[in-house]
């Protein structure tokens, strides 16, 4: 396939985020893959943050890069770390310079075989989300526009996955609210029931709803369904005052 045509068919990918049957596993582990493949490099990484804010490895394009990045937040030290707090990308074109900087990760990424690393932040405006980590087997920076496709891929990645997270969210929401509304309908229709068989009022009614419902433990839309379906009935006396 062409390089454009590819091109064109990794961003394609990266952005069809919001299919209904999403899957964020396979969609970062794909994304690993297509930098290798697009990017001409030797491996990829991946890491994202948690709902506690802490970063967890979530995809990697061979073993020897999972065992890497799995090193890098044990020992809480390495360029991808370096790049998802600061923000900005971590270019390391010979990790053997960099000893003294981060000692523990250099050395293990020399056993992995790996000599430079190119750090890229999963960010969209003041939200970094993780990082995206290219591996080389020699020493040797990214050349610019390769840096930049790079940041772009993970531009792309980053955009699709807080846009699904926030359609979930919002499905959620819209989900909740329209239960809430049911809910609240099936709720006046019972209060109005129980004031219309007695004498008392709709407050008298929902006050003594609420009361059934607490001491018979009890959930409130539960008691109102049983109210209408005449599945619970509650003593003439209690629906005409709130009990003592």
């Amino acid at each position: 396939m062409p390089r454009e045509e590819l091109l064109a068919q990794v961003f394609v990918e990266l952005a069809d985020t919001l299919i209904a049957d999403f899957d964020v596993i396979e969609f970062l582990h794909l994304l690993t893959e297509r930098c290798v493949q697009v990017l001409e490099i030797d491996a990829a990484g991946l890491l994202l943050t948690d709902q506690v804010d802490r970063l967890q490895l979530v995809a990697a394009s061979n073993e020897q890069s999972r065992l890497l990045e799995l090193f890098q937040l044990e020992a809480e030290q390495g360029p991808c770390l370096d790049a998802y707090a600061t923000g900005t990308p971590v270019i390391v074109p010979d990790l053997a310079a960099e000893t003294g900087r981060w000692p523990r990760f250099t050395a293990v990424a020399h056993e992995r075989g790996f000599a430079a690393v190119h750090a890229l932040p999963m960010r969209l405006r003041d939200e970094v989300i993780g990082a995206l980590n290219l591996f080389g087997t020699a020493p040797g920076g990214l050349d610019a526009r390769t840096a930049a496709l790079g940041q772009a891929f993970a531009d792309v990645a980053t955009i699709g996955l807080i846009g699904e997270r926030a359609a979930r969210e919002q499905a959620l929401l819209s989900q909740q609210l329209q239960i809430a509304l049911n809910t609240r309908v099936l709720i006046e229709q019972a209060k109005g029931m129980l004031a219309e068989r007695g004498s008392g009022s709709v407050d008298e009614a929902f006050v003594v709803m609420r009361a059934y419902a607490r001491n018979n433990n009890r959930k409130l839309t539960d008691v109102a369904t049983g109210v209408i379906n005449g599945d619970i009935l509650l003593p003439e006396s209690a629906r005409t005052r709130p009990p003592s």
